[in-house]
């Protein structure tokens, strides 16, 4: 059903499901057809450590410096800035006669290669969005071994032993929440609201806790880290500690689990993502 649904949406000659093997499939195991391409970690990693002259080692460095530097919240007002100055520390450290010239075409080559993958993440939420809001049916374990950039050009979103599905209801409820969310000027009584319809009840209906788990869940951890906290578990439990989340609706769990995978995709990327900002259309569609 899945790829049947994709193959019939607007991302059908962007994104590719493969078809399961029925033959082969049982209660326990599921069998899909073969998708030639690499991981996507996989992929970024080889195109940057060509860029940096076929070192992998210094490739991951530099992955790891700017997943750092988007975790400790830092470069925020400037990402660009930040990861030039990423690459030019890591190069000098590797090769300290290299011209500023060949530093600079370097630097563009990396911001190229992030361009296109931000471009292919861009297009991994949408996907995503309209599986969620318009067919109700996903993979609730999109983590970046199951995203594969293939070699007709496509992205490839394979094994799907995590599929989700989602009621009407859950759907119209859940799209009422990031729609809400994604507004240019947030009404924190909505998002209550839409929260509570959902199925969401904290203690004691603080709806200014209740918006920031909202944010939490469904769109971003940044609020998180500009208080001090390293991760979203640890802002998680500061939000639990003012006014615990007593009732969360079964439905939203594997959501909001796509939701922090996705962020993590970003990280990798040093960027901060926002999931409402590229699902509400697909919310608002629903809803419509």
């Amino acid at each position: 059903r899945v790829g049947k649904n994709m193959a019939k949406s607007p991302y059908a000659n962007k994104v590719k499901v493969p078809h399961p093997i029925l033959d082969l499939c049982s209660k326990n195991l599921l069998v899909m057809e073969y998708l030639e391409g690499k991981k996507l970690a996989t992929s970024i990693e080889e195109k940057l450590s060509s860029i940096l002259g076929g070192d992998k080692l210094i490739a991951r460095k530099v992955l790891k410096a700017k997943q750092q530097a988007l975790f400790e919240s830092k470069h925020s007002g400037n990402q660009k800035k930040g990861f030039l100055k990423d690459l030019n520390d890591i190069i000098g450290e590797i090769n300290i006669s290299m011209s500023v010239l060949e530093k600079a075409a370097k630097a563009r080559k990396l911001m190229a290669m992030t361009r296109d993958a931000r471009n292919k993440l861009s297009l991994l939420l949408d996907a995503t969005g309209h599986q969620i809001f318009n067919d109700g049916l996903y993979n609730g374990d999109p983590h970046p071994g199951n995203i594969l950039f293939l070699e007709c050009g496509r992205l490839g979103l394979i094994d799907y032993g995590q599929t989700r599905s989602l009621t009407k209801h859950d759907r119209l409820a859940l799209a009422a929440v990031v729609c809400a969310l994604g507004r240019k000027t947030i009404d924190i009584h909505e998002i209550t609201t839409a929260m509570n319809e959902f199925g969401f009840h904290s203690r004691d209906n603080n709806e200014e806790n209740i918006a920031k788990f909202a944010a939490l869940y469904f769109d971003s951890d940044a609020a998180g880290k500009r208080l001090g906290y390293a991760t979203p578990q640890k802002y998680l439990q500061h939000l639990n500690s003012i006014d615990p989340m007593v009732e969360v609706p079964d439905p939203a769990v594997f959501v909001a689990r796509t939701s922090f995978l996705f962020r993590g995709l970003g990280a990798l990327l040093q960027q901060q993502l926002h999931t409402s900002q590229h699902w509400k259309k697909h919310a608002k569609i629903a809803i419509d």
